[in-house]
């Protein structure tokens, strides 16, 4: 794995430590009642917009040269299980558009630099978005899907991009010399949040981009944060909390910890914003954020499960 907050082969980091700032409180995560089946009582109570929608994830399997990356959805029951893409490897960073209907990602052939790509669900086609010369990660849809956020190291430094999916055009957004990256759309448009070690090297923080004022403000969080989801709500934002899968209720600075995935992975939320995906090695982790409740959906047993994240339909 790369060093601490490097994308030339990985999207998440090693993290090194985990430091609350004042004003900001952690919560302990709800304690897990697990049920493997696919009829769990939990999925049943689910809003529809959450039990309809899909959750596109990462397997991977082998290491270096043999390493196999696939791209699935499947239904928050565990049903449904379809295939979008499988390479010799890397896939990074799955993210939806609004609808549900379109599915961008980030994959590296051997020797390649990662490429951004859109999955249109209805029409089965897949098609090459960003392909310059660097390593274009993290894709997010603006909320009527007309643009695309992105990180790429183009320039030389990672900087976040913004590009027009209707006419192709794009600008740059950061010019700093620190490395900004994993931007993700506020749901009214009007900003973005994304990750930044301008203050400390290899020590990220959370920043909100205002579009109209073309500034950047933090947002407090403890220590090492970063990969960065605004609810469809804009209330709460899933992250990583030092190595914990996180939610945060922004208004207050209340921290819910779901758990130390071993893997440096993000919580990232439902449509509805009252539950959250992560995974553990070799599977889904679905939790409630108001019932105290989860269940896993498992995954094959020599499999690696990565970046999932949760859309609607």
């Amino acid at each position: 794995m790369p060093k601490a907050f490097s994308f030339n082969s990985q999207v998440l980091f090693v993290l090194l430590t985990i430091t609350l700032v004042s004003g900001c409180q952690t919560l302990s995560a709800p304690k897990a009642t697990i049920d493997t089946s696919i009829s769990s009582p939990l999925t049943a109570a689910m809003p529809i917009i959450d039990r309809t929608g899909r959750i596109a994830y990462v397997e991977e399997q082998g290491a270096g040269a043999s390493k196999i990356s696939t791209l699935y959805t499947i239904r928050p029951d565990g049903s449904d299980r379809k295939l979008i893409e499988q390479l010799n490897g890397y896939i990074y960073a799955p993210a939806w558009s609004t609808d549900g209907q379109l599915l961008a990602y980030s994959k590296q052939a051997m020797r390649e630099p990662p490429k951004i790509y859109i999955y249109d669900l209805s029409r089965q086609t897949r098609n090459l978005i960003v392909n310059s010369n660097g390593s274009n990660l993290s894709a997010s849809f603006s909320p009527d899907s007309q643009k695309m956020l992105y990180s790429s190291t183009v320039g030389g430094n990672a900087d976040i991009y913004e590009l027009s999916l209707t006419d192709g055009s794009t600008r740059q957004l950061t010019t700093l010399k620190s490395t900004e990256v994993q931007p993700s759309y506020a749901p009214d448009g009007a900003s973005f949040v994304y990750v930044s070690d301008k203050v400390r090297a290899g020590r990220p923080r959370i920043y909100r981009y205002d579009f109209a004022s073309s500034s950047a403000s933090p947002i407090a969080t403890g220590g090492y944060a970063a990969s960065p989801q605004l609810s469809g709500d804009g209330q709460r934002m899933a992250y990583l909390n030092g190595r914990k899968a996180a939610v945060m209720t922004l208004a207050t600075g209340q921290v819910i910890d779901l758990a130390e995935t071993g893997l440096d992975e993000p919580a990232r939320l439902s449509p509805s914003g009252q539950y959250a995906v992560y995974p553990t090695r070799s599977s889904l982790v679905i939790a409630s954020l108001t019932g105290g409740n989860s269940y896993t959906i498992s995954s094959q047993a020599d499999t690696v499960v990565r970046a999932p994240v949760w859309g609607r339909q």
